[in-house]
């Protein structure tokens, strides 16, 4: 049997756009002489499609773009991931389904079983999990065919007191199908193969899995689909970040051949590049699915923004970014010669706004309430939040959408003033640290010096007083960071932190910082997500709790 595995970006809730790609994608394996089609999970919607699944006019959308592309499927199978309504009166409302479609009409339904609830994961909130398990045949073939997490039950601490496969296997398959939509991480890759060979080769069936590729809001989908051999030996691996599509003939004794040059990576990418592939990805998809086409940032002449500044030019093209220089009476010169540097470097748009007269005008307000008081934090945060005033002008004149420079290291201990270098309408760096800000710097100068280096080698500073620096106030940041993973990624206690050779002082007032924070991080904008415990949907914290704070 011939197989196509569409990898493809799809749009949540954008139906007529992700049924055309659908059928389009159809057609194209047709004349490729395909005999099934893969897509992947809830495909036809989008993942995740969060409450948008709570209305019965989005479920009968679905259905209805499934009818239109099965009436394609007059001479050739294929598989899309649709939410459905579950029949039984008991459990929840919908099931995470798979539709096989064939000779124009669905021939069998596969709902997930192991629904998860976990991290960026809330699925049990909207479906009702699989108890019965069946294979499905197509000319010959039986296919055992999953739903994502319907694999991932193999670990040696099981989240599921189930593996779907245990049951399919009795009925003697002759391949293993899994559609998948499982969100990108750094770290994501290696695991995410390790579980799929076990599979194959636990169960000794060839495997073919497709996930999707493309953001959605905060979560990038990193694509990466497989093809493994009934041994557990990659077959084939699709692109990394972008669509794809690809041809494999599945012989009678479940070997797989290729019908295109094989692209297993030869070498793992680094985190680094994973890192910067993702953001880039995350910027593209947010503003083209928004609608939006320019964004705008602060431009300081620091590390950050002139990171944030380069992944926007390179996602969108330096022609639709527009940095705003925003010069304080605490701005170094140097700070604005690398800052303007950086725009001659990319060929961005920029402009120059001097804030001194604003923040003037607003302490004079204040004298009457501030007398005899001395420059703090107060006036310090007034030159932020003038500068996200400015900003968001720009945005609401020009039709931009500002970009969030705060990285994760910053966002972590409440490093930053809310309604000022907090704001924006996405959140570039805010899940990846000030020591891996850094290297994306490096990274960007690969070929050729585009970011200042004397961004990259100066104390990193808010200048927002006279001589400020970032270690005034916070840990050295390689130190910050490392105990900041263990506690965040790594949820390892305050003892157990102590305990690997970090200051117990240093180590207990860094957590406090996290905790007493979170009431900042609830009102940022979405963070692009790149690490496996990223900021927001899921990492889920009480404001007012008393624990470790």
């Amino acid at each position: 049997m011939k197989i196509a595995l569409a990898q493809l970006n799809y749009h949540v809730g954008n139906f007529e756009s992700n049924t055309a790609k659908i059928i389009d994608t159809i057609k194209q394996a047709r004349a490729k002489g395909a005999e099934l089609v893969v897509f992947a999970e809830l495909s036809v919607c989008g993942y995740p499609s969060r409450d948008f699944l709570e209305f019965q006019e989005y479920i009968e959308l679905c259905e209805a773009a499934a009818q239109q592309i099965a009436a394609e499927c007059t001479d050739i199978a294929c598989i899309i991931g649709i939410p459905t309504e579950n029949k039984n009166p008991e459990g929840k409302d919908l099931n995470n389904s798979a539709y096989f479609i064939a000779n124009g009409k669905v021939t069998a339904v596969v709902n997930k079983a192991l629904l998860p609830n976990y991290d960026v994961f809330d699925e049990y909130r909207y479906f009702e999990p699989s108890t019965t398990f069946k294979c499905i045949d197509y000319k010959g073939i039986r296919i055992a065919l999953t739903i994502c997490e319907d694999l991932w039950n193999t670990i040696e601490n099981p989240l599921y007191i189930t593996r779907p496969m245990d049951e399919l296997i009795k009925e003697k398959p002759d391949v293993m199908i899994n559609i998948a939509a499982s969100p990108f991480a750094y770290d994501h890759d290696e695991e995410r193969i390790a579980i799929l060979s076990d599979n194959a080769r636990r169960y000794a069936l060839p495997l073919f899995y497709v996930n999707h590729v493309g953001a959605q809001t905060e979560l990038i989908f990193d694509g990466g689909s497989l093809v493994f051999d009934n041994e557990g030996n990659i077959a084939d691996e699709l692109p990394y970040f972008n669509e794809a599509i690809t041809y494999y003939d599945l012989q009678p004794d479940a070997s797989i051949k290729l019908n295109q040059p094989s692209t297993v990576r030869a070498n793992r990418q680094t985190d680094i590049e994973q890192i910067y592939e993702g953001l880039i990805l995350g910027i593209r998809d947010y503003f083209h699915k928004s609608g939006f086409k320019s964004a705008t940032l602060g431009l300081s002449g620091g590390i950050d923004s002139a990171v944030v500044c380069a992944l926007a030019a390179d996602a969108l093209g330096a022609e639709n970014v527009m940095a705003v220089l925003l010069p304080s009476k605490f701005s170094t010169d140097h700070s604005l010669k690398d800052a303007e540097d950086l725009v001659t470097n990319l060929g961005c748009k920029s402009e120059t706004i001097a804030i001194r007269s604003v923040t003037d005008a607003l302490e004079a307000v204040l004298q009457p309430q501030f007398e005899g008081l001395p420059f703090n934090i107060a006036e310090e945060n007034i030159q932020s939040r003038s500068r996200a005033v400015l900003l968001m002008a720009m945005c609401n004149k020009f039709g931009y959408i500002l970009l969030n420079t705060s990285n994760k290291s910053e966002a972590a201990v409440g490093y930053g003033t809310l309604y000022g270098d907090m704001c924006g309408g996405i959140s570039v760096l805010g899940d990846v640290y000030k020591t891996q800000v850094y290297q994306l710097a490096n990274y960007i100068n690969r070929d050729k010096a585009i970011i200042p280096i004397n961004s990259i080698v100066k104390p990193p500073s808010a200048e927002l007083r006279p001589d400020q620096k970032d270690s005034d106030s916070l840990p050295e940041y390689d130190i910050l960071d490392a105990i900041l993973k263990e506690y965040i990624e790594n949820k390892t206690s305050s003892k157990g932190i102590i305990k690997l050779g970090y200051d117990e002082q240093v180590v207990r007032r860094v957590i406090r910082l996290v905790n007493i924070a979170e009431h900042k991080r609830y009102q940022t904008p979405p963070i692009l997500r790149v690490s496996p415990k990223a900021f927001g949907m899921g990492r889920r914290m009480p404001i007012v709790g008393k624990y470790l704070s």
